[in-house]
């Protein structure tokens, strides 16, 4: 269910205002009381450059844990997936493979403990960010960053990784004609 947005400050109704709300994971994933459940966070669309991020309906304290992430492991690095071990990768397109990139990120990731804490206060109706390189060596696809803080790296790697680097252009090869004989060959 995607959230109506009220007026013009931008804030989004919770679609379950009382009682159980459905988790994000599917049943066969299980059901962990910490996974992430549809009263508290919804995928939803950000903007054309940003597109799907994961949005809050709660409040969260500096250090609370939000919620749990369900283990699908993957050998290959996949859009939507977040490293495990340097050949593991867990594939969440339902949670937290839709969280958002920032250099100032308002989560941290543990991938061994598969949890997600608030590193700062969190107001409701936030969209959640991480930083992709606390939890990657190598990302799917580097990308410009345009998160705005102060520290912003400019451009998102994996911690491993070195920027990609576009290929200079190359000189056009100018081809003179040279002579063999009486005739010019080119």
């Amino acid at each position: 269910m995607q959230p109506r947005l009220l007026g013009v400050a931008g804030i989004f109704l919770n679609p379950f205002p009382s009682g159980v709300s459905p988790m994000l994971y599917p049943p066969e994933l299980g059901d962990d009381p910490l996974f992430p459940r549809a009263e508290d966070f919804s995928i939803i669309f950000k903007d054309k450059k940003t597109g799907m991020g994961v949005i809050t309906y709660r409040s969260f304290k500096k250090g609370e844990i939000m919620a749990r992430i369900a283990r699908q492991s993957v050998a290959d690095i996949r859009q939507h997936t977040l490293q495990l071990s340097k050949t593991r990768h867990n594939f969440d397109p339902y949670f937290s493979g839709y969280f958002l990139h920032s250099c100032d990120p308002n989560v941290s990731v543990n991938m061994k403990k598969m949890t997600v804490t608030a590193l700062k206060d969190i107001e409701a109706n936030s969209y959640i960010y991480m930083d992709y390189a606390e939890t990657e060596d190598y990302l799917f696809k580097q990308f410009p960053c345009s998160c705005g803080a102060e520290n912003c790296r400019g451009w998102i790697t994996g911690r491993l990784e070195l920027p990609y680097q576009k290929p200079a252009p190359k000189k056009p090869e100018i081809i003179l004609p040279r002579q063999v004989g009486l005739s010019v060959v080119i």
